[in-house]
């Protein structure tokens, strides 16, 4: 008889309930399990009696029992359990963490365990991102955290056994086949080519339950996907990788650490003791790398291996070195590291991943600043490539690498470090000369665009291209032509001085000057625009002795070099003459005014914005001179041409209205100024923002409207807007500061609160003082002022001389039939009149008649104020003995 009939008359007996001990130990002899397969031998070939399936059941072949199968499997499952090896423990092959503290990827763990135990057609999750981002990490990180019991549910640990894979290394069916026979164990049979192989290993894959199957650093996705296992329920695989693997997978974009996390892993590795001298440092360390997880890692073993190193001197290691530094190479000493590679081996892994074409790209998009990129830039600087297949470089070369980030509409950026990559690839190449000449001249370009003014819209607009402009004027500067050299400079302090934000225009225009003169001599026109643009910007931040020389030495050159009606001299000249008139040198900055006008019409006709300008600055002045009538005729020109030539929302038509609001307030015209001084505050916000300076001048002037009004609820708010506005916007000297001081003290006089404004009259004094000198009209204002705090409060031997000396600069710097004589007159008699001194008081108020009678005439409210005073004044000496 045969075995497999011996077989068969014992499963027959099994049966039908009349097997013996006897059969049942035959039957253990005559079984053999291979893999899920049970067999029995017959010489050389092997009887299939059935197979365990995949929950560990016996499946039996029909043709090998009676009408009993439950009997014959319950008899076979317990053979076939003394058969099987039975492993200890949760099969796997996971790698060593180097990790001293895992921080910053509780979200990202989260959600890739989401990802993968939803029930897709496939569970497979791709953690995508650059290299040196740590994606091997948090893999390994999730198969130690979901590989056994402690804190995770039953249902989500992966009893099966977790296999971890390299995507880069060994044909992937190949390692799969020995994970099987090693760690499972499972007996393959011979023969089987390799995919059939790995096949069975998916088929009769033991233990039962959950396996995680882990392919790091997949490089090419079509090669893996042969080898994947086929049952989502019971496999899921997570991939790690460099690519972008497409919709049709699931995919968790892994970025570098968040700030707090970089530090945090950085503190791990060198110890709180080490971070805690060294706060700023710790962090611009952390800055510098980019937070790349690999970066930190690298950098905190090296720190720990020196522990003398300060973190400053690390950071200038970087900086000098770049990523030559060795802090930047992994040395052989740090074994433990998960990462196998230094940061620039890291990248050079992509970098070999790339075209030619793609290479290009890279190399050229290392020339744009570390801040995210304009594609529209990109393609002005590679005109000559294709559009469409300039974004197919993009898209499936450095994109797709991750070596190149979105972030945002048509907004392109590098990792600081890749970008340091991408350097030094650039210098090495033959093509760097080119594509910086494109660079800068596409900067150039840009440059020229921001206006003189800005809008809101337009600071907006252009926000996202500074950054590169800047680059071209500083790391870029030698690929600048003669002829251009100015613009990125003097585009890069529009934007600022547009803004009102002066500290940062500042440097721009100093460096403007400079470079201009260090390539084309001290006595070129082009440095003679850049002396005039720092010495404009120096006059808005109230620094009028630094301007002057340099308006001055503008003038000089222009002179000599242009001709003498060119529209630079006229724009020299107005430019001086307003600094001229801030100073409260009246009749120089008049001179200056008179013949910038003359020149711009003579040379640009009568209807031109250069003649508006003039106009406005002209009537500016015979304003701040009480030449009423003269101002408002030329402000009133001045509006109408502006608003033709611009229209009616433009920046400069605001400026207009401003001015000829605060004339028809100091003549007494209330309604109209109001209704001005709204509609300029109004285009200023919409045009400009809540913070430009000229928002906060237009608050205090509606603020002084009210103030004079007697509206002082209404006037409060906008003085107190006004003088945040200036503190945070001007440094903290600037006479504007001090303006609003002062205004506001005035407020607080006349609502009684005399501690207050006293405090601010003095603020005020003292910042005009040091930043005007002693004889500026300015400071007359202060003294006048405080001498009227002190009037009302009976304190009259120290307001008189404070009174005497505010006139006497008055007279000086003024002349005296200005309305300030008028005011300060006033108030000296109002204080003679107090003290019982009314002999002295009466030419005082005949004068200050006489000026108010003949600048405002006589029936503004101030002239009738001073006859009221005047007539009360000699009733009393009538009727007195």
């Amino acid at each position: 008889m045969t075995k497999i009939e011996q077989l068969q008359a014992i499963l027959n007996r099994v049966a039908t309930h009349s097997y013996t001990e006897a059969d049942i130990i035959a039957l253990r002899d005559a079984v053999i399990v291979r893999g899920d397969q049970i067999v029995a031998q017959e010489g050389d070939h092997n009887i299939n009696i059935g197979h365990i399936g995949q929950a560990g059941d016996i499946q039996i072949n029909p043709t090998y029992y009676g009408a009993d199968a439950e009997t014959i499997k319950a008899i076979l499952q317990e053979i076939v359990s003394e058969l099987q090896p039975q492993p200890t423990g949760i099969p796997q092959n996971l790698p060593l963490s180097g990790v001293v503290q895992f921080v910053g990827r509780e979200t990202a763990l989260a959600t890739l365990h989401q990802q993968l135990q939803e029930n897709q057609q496939v569970a497979i999750s791709a953690v995508a991102g650059m290299g040196g981002v740590g994606k091997t990490e948090l893999a390994l990180q999730y198969a130690r955290r979901y590989s056994h019991r402690e804190n995770v549910p039953p249902e989500s640990v992966y009893e099966g056994g977790v296999c971890w894979l390299d995507g880069r290394g060994v044909d992937l069916g190949v390692q799969i086949v020995q994970f099987a026979r090693a760690y499972l164990p499972l007996s393959i049979p011979e023969g089987l080519e390799l995919p059939l192989q790995v096949a069975y290993c998916w088929r009769n894959w033991l233990p039962p339950g959950q396996v995680l199957i882990i392919i790091d650093d997949v490089t090419d996705y079509q090669q893996v996907r042969q080898y994947l296992p086929p049952d989502a329920s019971r496999f899921k695989v997570l991939i790690t990788t460099r690519l972008d693997l497409g919709a049709s997978i699931r995919q968790l974009p892994l970025d570098v650490l968040k700030p707090r996390a970089a530090l945090a892993l950085l503190k791990s590795l060198i110890g709180r003791e080490r971070l805690q001298p060294e706060p700023w440092e710790a962090r611009k360390l952390c800055r510098w790398l980019g937070y790349l997880p690999l970066g930190l890692e690298l950098v905190g073993r090296y720190l720990r291996r020196k522990p003398d190193l300060s973190l400053q001197e690390m950071l200038s290691r970087l900086q000098a070195k770049r990523l030559e530094q060795l802090a930047l190479k992994k040395p052989k000493s740090e074994a433990d590291m998960t990462a196998q590679l230094g940061v620039r081996d890291a990248f050079e892994l992509s970098w070999q991943e790339l075209d030619e074409s793609a290479q290009e790209l890279g190399i050229g998009l290392s020339l744009f600043a570390a801040a995210p990129i304009p594609w529209r830039l990109v393609e002005a600087c590679l005109a000559e490539i294709d559009e469409e297949e300039l974004e197919e470089i993009r898209d499936y070369g450095l994109v797709n690498l991750h070596l190149v980030q979105r972030q945002g509409k048509e907004l392109y950026q590098l990792h600081p470090l890749i970008r340091e990559f991408l350097i030094s690839k650039r210098e090495a190449s033959g093509i760097a000369e080119e594509l910086k000449r494109d660079f800068c001249r596409v900067m150039v370009g840009e440059a020229d665009k921001i206006p003189e003014t800005p809008t809101l819209a337009e600071i907006k607009a252009v926000n996202p291209v500074i950054p590169h402009i800047a680059e071209a004027a500083t790391s870029q500067q030698d690929w600048l032509m003669d002829n251009d050299i100015t613009e990125p400079f003097v585009g890069l302090g529009r934007f600022y001085e547009g803004q009102g934000d002066y500290h940062q225009a500042v440097p721009w225009y100093e460096q403007c000057l400079s470079t201009t003169q260090n390539r084309l001599g001290e006595d070129h026109t082009d440095v003679a625009a850049s002396l005039n643009n720092l010495a404009g910007l120096y006059y808005r931040q109230g620094r009028y002795e630094q301007a002057e020389p340099l308006y001055l030495q503008a003038l000089e050159i222009q002179r000599r070099w242009l001709e003498q009606d060119h529209p630079n001299i006229a724009n020299t000249l107005s430019n001086l003459a307003l600094l001229y008139k801030y100073q409260g040198r009246y009749e120089q900055a008049e001179l200056l005014y008179i013949q910038a006008l003359e020149l711009r019409k003579r040379r640009l006709g009568e209807e031109h914005l250069d003649v508006a300008l003039s106009l406005n600055t002209l009537a500016a002045l015979y304003h701040a001179q009480g030449r009423y009538e003269q101002a408002e005729p030329l402000y009133l020109k001045a509006l109408e041409l502006r608003k033709r030539l611009l229209g009616q929302d433009h920046i400069v038509v605001a400026t207009t209205l401003n001015n000829l609001g605060e004339l028809y307030r100091t003549q007494g015209c209330y309604d109209q100024a109001e209704r001005l001084n709204l509609q300029a505050l109004e285009l200023r916000k919409r045009q400009l923002g809540e913070e430009h300076p000229d928002v906060a001048q237009s608050l205090n002037n509606l603020a002084l409207l009210y103030y004079v009004q007697k509206r002082y609820e209404q006037a409060e708010p906008l003085y107190v807007q006004a003088l945040e506005r200036r503190k945070r916007r001007l440094v903290e000297e600037h006479p504007d500061v001090a303006q609003s001081l002062n205004n506001l003290a005035q407020l607080y006089t006349a609502q009684g609160r005399y501690e207050q404004a006293e405090l601010l009259y003095i603020q005020a004094f003292e910042l005009r003082k040091r930043r005007l000198g002693e004889e500026h009209p300015d400071i007359a204002q202060s003294l006048n002022n405080l001498a009227a705090l002190y009037y009302v409060q009976e304190r009259y031997k120290e307001a008189e001389p404070l009174f005497l000396q505010a006139l006497e600069i008055q007279t000086f710097k003024l002349g005296e039939y200005h309305l300030d004589v008028a005011a300060s007159l006033n108030n000296l008699a109002g204080l003679y009149d107090a003290q019982g001194r009314d002999k002295e008081a009466e030419p005082l108020l005949i004068k200050a008649l006489a000026i108010a009678d003949r600048t405002l005439g006589s029936h503004h409210p101030n002239t009738i104020q001073i006859r009221n005073n005047l007539q009360l004044l000699r009733d009393r000496l009538r009727h007195s003995p």
